[in-house]
């Protein structure tokens, strides 16, 4: 977990910030904490706008980029200093990092008081609309008659008051888990995936039964599909259909094309199901995806699906250690669009790269670090894999 400690004060010589180093380095197997100063950051002023310049915006990524904000005042004429006033104003002027954002504030001072009363308007000037932290509640941590609670280290001096501070930055870890759970945004479920193929798209061949072991040759008969040496315009390059099937075939990879409507449409067939990386047959060529896949892996199919048609990734990728520690074996799953951006299928390309990797190192003297853990996933999720089909199939 990663705290943000603010040092409330532009003095060079600070109780706060010594407060904050005892609690980066006491706690360290508790949090990660990174101290920022407020020295650099100007006065405010609406009229002359920074909040783009470097210290405010390095402080205001620091506290978007964590997790929690611990800040430690002092105590000014009963209130906070203006140095950290004019920072709040910033940070709540056209940027606001500390919306929804847990902090916990601590605080030293000369007197018996501890900062108690600087706490208490940082606390209402935190809740302000522009700010929104959450505060946590209660917890107060005081630290009065500083000059005498550190030792000639900068360490805190009294054992009760070192076991107090850590109750709270205790409770305060728990706070933030809480909140960053409640805050976490709520993802909304994406749509079912139509893996039966029953509506029909602009390049559906009606009238053709899907699931037809000879479908290829019933639709090419249907639409009258050109073969053989007839020769196909494509966006740069003039190929016969005979020159293409060649071109496909000397992939060094195992391509398979389903559309936007889920039904699996091409693999370029160059070997006996047995002897591919995933196994496929020409009478699966036509089918809806559900019938290409073990049931017990359709709902990670689904899952891949989403992914690449809501544009929430481009690729998925899937190591398959099946294969054997000879092989590097990897599923891609390719988002395909058209040039206005739509979803329009998948393109799956399987290889092992293995091969290309002993190149490299041979052409290049280089050497793998460490050994390569042949059963390690490498997915957004965790996924195993079915490599009879090439589907993922979610843990």
């Amino acid at each position: 977990m990663k705290f943000v400690g603010i040092v409330g004060s532009n003095a060079e010589k600070s109780y706060n910030r010594k407060l904050l180093h005892f609690i980066k380095t006491k706690y360290k197997d508790l949090f990660e904490l990174e101290i920022v100063e407020i020295k650099d950051i100007p006065l405010f002023n609406q009229s002359n706008d920074q909040t783009q310049s470097e210290p405010i915006q390095k402080l205001n990524q620091a506290i978007l980029d964590a997790d929690g904000v611990i800040i430690a005042t002092p105590e000014h004429n009963h209130t906070i200093p203006a140095s950290l006033k004019s920072v709040l104003e910033w940070l709540s002027f056209n940027i606001h990092p500390f919306d929804a954002k847990p902090v916990m504030i601590v605080g030293a001072s000369y007197f018996d008081q501890g900062s108690s009363r600087a706490q208490l308007h940082l606390r209402q000037i935190l809740d302000a609309p522009g700010v929104n932290a959450i505060v946590m509640p209660g917890n107060e941590f005081l630290l009065g008659k500083v000059k005498e609670a550190f030792d000639a280290n900068d360490q805190l001096k009294d054992a009760n008051t070192i076991k107090f501070l850590g109750s709270v930055l205790e409770k305060f870890t728990e706070f933030v888990s809480l909140v960053n759970r409640l805050e976490a945004p709520k993802e909304e479920p994406l749509p079912k995936e139509d893996l039966h193929a029953t509506k029909a798209i602009d390049t559906t061949i009606a009238d053709v039964d899907m699931a037809a072991e000879d479908w290829v040759e019933q639709a090419a008969k249907k639409v009258n599909a050109v073969e053989g040496n007839t020769y196909v315009k494509l966006n740069r390059g003039i190929l016969t259909v005979d020159q293409i099937n060649t071109f496909l075939a000397s992939m060094p990879m195992e391509l398979t094309f389903a559309d936007e409507n889920n039904q699996f449409l091409y693999y370029n067939y160059t070997k006996e199901a047995a002897d591919m990386l995933a196994d496929r047959v020409p009478g699966q060529v036509g089918n809806p995806l559900v019938l290409c896949h073990p049931e017990r892996s359709l709902g990670s199919v689904e899952w891949v699906i989403q992914q690449l048609r809501s544009g929430k990734q481009d690729a998925v990728r899937v190591n398959v250690p099946t294969h054997g520690p000879d092989k590097f074996v990897v599923h891609n799953y390719q988002a395909m669009r058209d040039e206005e951006g739509n979803y329009k299928g998948i393109n799956e390309y399987i290889l092992d790269f293995k091969p290309i990797v002993d190149w490299y190192l041979k052409q290049t003297g280089l050497k793998l670090e460490g050994e390569i853990d042949a059963g390690s996933g490498a997915s957004a999720q965790d996924h195993s894999v079915d490599a009879g089909s090439g589907a993922t199939a979610k843990d």
